[in-house]
């Protein structure tokens, strides 16, 4: 008799609503099981019965706050410990937004502690065991803001330009093995990361707000087209190619080894 197949795992940051959780969702309806980590016990430990009646898996619940240097450490140990993870979702992250001015040192240091530092924490934990196995898919959440920034979002657009910067070159470091990374870059979504960031909801262009299970259902459709840069709301696919020619123009321009003619003193 054919053993059965052991199930696979994956593990979805933030997952206690919004994005994450559609995400949670959606993978547990592919046959995953999952490791749900957020902050809210009472709505995770909610989630996951729900998912698991839902999908007849196993749905485990960590409480955990991905600022919290002893909290991550619980998540880094599982990522570079479990033979049967296979898919991470680094969905965590928060915005602050307002003007420089009126932020405080905390706002900027929480949005770069969970933005930066965690998402780059649980893959670096991640990456090597993947690679042990040459199997493996992380999916890093940025955002359009990663490429443009408003008076209101100088910091949250930085964290996201890092994560854009740092998950590609991930990606050249791995091309040629069976570890995957794809890079997500929503636009607005209705999520509950606008209650805190200072800019509400309701003060949005609801013609340009995209529902969390459109958004996740696109990036999971990208995903499955083998698409390494993912763009939801984006239709013309060829606008990407142009920014990317710009860019790559842009760069080569660069290594001449002399000042611009420009810059040169007569």
């Amino acid at each position: 008799m054919t053993p059965p197949t052991p199930k696979k795992v994956a593990l979805v940051t933030g997952a206690s609503s919004g994005i994450g959780a559609v995400y949670a969702d959606r993978l547990a309806a592919r046959g995953y099981d999952l490791i749900l980590v957020a902050r809210r016990a009472d709505r995770l430990e909610a989630l996951c019965a729900q998912l698991s009646k839902a999908h007849g898996v196993k749905a485990e619940a960590i409480t955990a706050d991905l600022t919290q240097d002893g909290d991550l450490a619980r998540i880094e140990t599982i990522l570079s410990t479990r033979a049967d993870l296979r898919v991470v979702v680094n969905n965590a992250g928060i915005a602050r937004l307002a003007p420089v001015a009126q932020q405080t040192a905390g706002d900027a240091l929480s949005q770069i502690a969970l933005n930066i530092t965690a998402l780059t924490r649980l893959t670096q934990a991640v990456v090597p065991a993947f690679i042990a196995k040459n199997e493996g898919v992380i999916i890093n959440i940025a955002s359009v803001l990663g490429i443009h920034s408003l008076p209101i979002s100088a910091v949250y657009s930085g964290t996201k330009a890092f994560v854009l910067q740092y998950s590609r070159g991930l990606q050249e470091e791995l091309a040629g093995t069976g570890v995957k990374v794809q890079l997500v870059l929503p636009a607005s979504t209705a999520t509950e990361i606008w209650d805190l960031s200072g800019v509400p909801l309701a003060a949005l262009n609801q013609d340009a707000l995209m529902t969390t299970e459109h958004m996740v259902d696109a990036a999971l459709a990208g995903l499955d087209q083998g698409e390494t840069i993912t763009w939801p709301s984006v239709a013309d696919a060829a606008l990407w190619g142009k920014y990317e020619a710009a860019r790559t123009e842009l760069f080569a321009a660069t290594q001449v080894g002399k000042p611009a003619p420009r810059y040169q003193v007569a």
